[in-house]
């Protein structure tokens, strides 16, 4: 392993990249149709950050026009939840990656999963078994429309377009239901394509804590970029045409002002290879939200606190565990070296966070084509005085 640390990730998974690469290839020219690539990891511990780094730039490297996608598990909040006391460091290099070279992330937030598996399955203690499974569910039928294809979205690229209208804001949040622990409770659920909808919608069942109501407080107004439904099971399309209106008639869900407020919907038939049994319409949620820029702000947070602990300017000399990432000496020459990578993250990261409230504004479009990606001078104050 990495021993929970980002730095020797890397430099082992560098050590052994041709050996990977390898394997890729081979697998690469073994297909006949080769979309793009999954990566699956965490971004808190040594090897899922420090290699997961490494293996989406040497993607983005070799395979420059093939969509890169990742599902990304992003850590707890607080030390007292986290095993790992450097996950901040590890979470900002990590996000820094994944800002710029990743294509897709679908984000999987260990608070919300914690938070579904005890308050909607009633399991008052969760364990990895629980989690990957609430995981792995999004994972399967967040690629039914690509296992089982039919007339639309049965392509990655075309999945992943819709969903994304600018480079940046490519972080996906999830939201699944219904969610059952056991097969008898699964039976038992109604579910019409309207309540699946309608949950679908509802912030219980995502797998992101956005904390919308604290955003709204600080006078943001967070809002969806773009939402695809993909629904499972048996169903009639008029159900889903009826279902849409309703939503809409009610306004369940606030969108950009600059873009379509519309709900995409994909039909997908279920596995042949599951149990008959359980709902009989299932739906999973896909969603660009510009609430998602909290999650991004919380670990902004924690690394401040963690990097400033010892004083109240960020000193490389001073900042706690610094020394086990210096320990790398072939990836840091020195501590200014360190420091550097440290601010470049945090300052990638910092123009996410601007960029997705700049998103809720009206004027995002004549902003972007017009400042390139610089970030108003208005969305920077903003953002600045909640860090």
């Amino acid at each position: 392993g990495a021993g929970n640390n980002w730095a020797s990730g890397y430099c082992q998974a560098r050590e052994k990249i041709e050996d990977i690469m390898d394997m890729i290839d081979r697998e690469a020219d073994g297909s006949d149709s080769l979309e793009g690539f999954v990566v699956c990891h965490s971004i808190a511990g040594g090897t899922g950050s420090g290699m997961g780094s490494y293996m989406l730039e040497a993607l983005n490297d070799r395979y420059s026009k093939k969509l890169v996608q990742t599902y990304s598990v992003f850590p707890n909040d607080g030390e007292s939840n986290s095993d790992v006391v450097v996950q901040p460091y590890n979470s900002i290099l990590t996000l820094k990656r994944l800002t710029l070279e990743a294509d897709c992330v679908v984000v999987l937030d260990n608070n919300a999963l914690n938070r579904i598996a005890t308050d909607r399955l009633r399991i008052p203690k969760p364990d990895f078994h629980v989690v990957n499974g609430l995981v792995s569910t999004v994972m399967a039928a967040s690629t039914a429309t690509l296992r089982y294809p039919s007339y639309m979205n049965n392509d990655l690229v075309g999945l992943v377009a819709s969903l994304i209208p600018t480079p940046r804001c490519h972080f996906l949040m999830t939201g699944y239901t219904p969610l059952a622990y056991d097969l008898a409770e699964r039976s038992v659920r109604k579910t019409t394509v309207l309540d699946v909808m309608r949950r679908l919608l509802q912030n219980k069942n995502m797998m992101v804590s956005t904390r919308e109501s604290a955003l709204r407080l600080a006078g943001r107004n967070p809002c969806y970029i773009s939402i695809l439904n993909i629904i499972q099971g048996e169903m009639d399309p008029t159900q889903v045409h009826k279902s849409l209106q309703r939503i809409r008639e009610r306004k369940l869900a606030s969108f950009i002002p600059w873009g379509p407020a519309s709900i995409q919907v994909a039909l997908s038939r279920r596995s042949p290879y599951l149990s008959q049994g359980g709902p009989k319409v299932s739906g999973l949620m896909l969603a660009n939200h510009t609430g998602i820029s909290s999650l991004f702000e919380r670990i902004l947070k924690q690394f401040d606190m963690l990097i400033k602990r010892k004083g109240s300017t960020w000193d490389p000399n001073k900042a706690p565990f610094i020394q086990n990432y210096m320990q790398q000496t072939d990836l840091f020459g020195n501590m200014e070296d360190l420091k550097d990578e440290f601010d470049d993250s945090r300052e990638v990261v910092q123009s996410l966070v601007q960029e997705y409230v700049a998103c809720e504004s009206p004027n995002y479009v004549q902003w972007g084509m017009g400042q390139g990606q610089a970030v108003p001078s208005d969305v920077r104050q903003e953002v600045d005085a909640r860090m």
